[in-house]
């Protein structure tokens, strides 16, 4: 019998190779998101049967909806994908932007993440994968100031929902993905400019997947990432503050 994942936000971008690669790896799917033309589109392209559940997860009662879908059915692997960003000075940022990110980065998180791990109790095991961002292990981001904190709240949960599975010898496996940047749609949507470089989705995922095969916690893909977050915790809060500043400004420079 295939493998079972779930992926939200699987529309584009990380979301979109998450569900390439393991189609590939032979795994059925269930692909989640609000664009029902690109999820049908996707899933008519994936060699593996699929399946599409279109939501907007902003809504909590979407979220509560997509589990009543899954209770019945035993998961393999969730990647908690959804997410947004919002680039800009705080106070001339929008508000409503500012909410709507904090309603699918912090909340509907939360709410699968509850749901999902205690289903995946029920059933023995499994594995959630929250994808957070190297932005969450930073003191702080200036300029994006409301996404570097949404992020930070992911890798917590996350962190402290690992500790407490393991404490109690849970056979479940949570982990974050935490990504620099990436080369996806996520500058358009977040106002960004001048985007830094990144990497590929494709290499993105491909660490993503090892992590969790070798259930790291916190999973940064490639050496250079993984280096310079080891390296900014040496340094004192205020500094690397006004680091994250100095860059994140650049992406405000048309």
């Amino acid at each position: 019998m295939a493998k079972f994942a779930v992926i939200t936000g699987a529309s584009a971008g990380i979301g979109a190779e998450f569900a390439r690669q393991l189609a590939n790896d032979g795994y059925d799917l269930l692909l989640v998101a609000r664009r029902a033309e690109r999820l049908r589109a996707l899933a008519a392209a994936l060699p593996t049967r699929c399946q599409v559940f279109c939501a907007d997860l902003a809504d909590p009662g979407e979220c509560r909806r997509l589990l009543a879908a899954l209770a019945d059915r035993p998961i393999d692997l969730f990647v908690n994908n959804a997410g947004r960003g919002v680039c800009g000075p705080f106070v001339q940022t929008d508000l409503g932007e500012e909410l709507a990110l904090l309603d699918i980065n912090v909340r509907a998180l939360h709410i699968l993440t509850k749901g999902v791990v205690r289903q995946l109790q029920r059933q023995g095991g499994g594995a959630l994968l929250n994808v957070g961002s190297s932005a969450g292990l930073m003191p702080a981001g200036p300029y994006m100031a409301a996404y570097y904190a949404s992020k930070a709240y992911v890798v917590s949960l996350t962190t402290a929902l690992a500790e407490e599975l393991r404490q109690a010898r849970s056979p479940v496996y949570v982990g974050c993905l935490c990504p620099g940047p990436v080369h996806t749609e996520f500058n358009e949507v977040a106002h960004v400019r001048t985007p830094l470089p990144g990497v590929s989705p494709e290499f993105c995922v491909r660490c993503a997947l090892a992590g969790v095969h070798r259930r790291k916690v916190l999973i940064v893909p490639g050496r250079p990432l993984a280096a310079a977050m080891a390296a900014q915790r040496l340094l004192p809060r205020a500094l690397s503050a006004w680091l994250a500043g100095c860059q994140q400004k650049r992406k405000l420079l048309g």
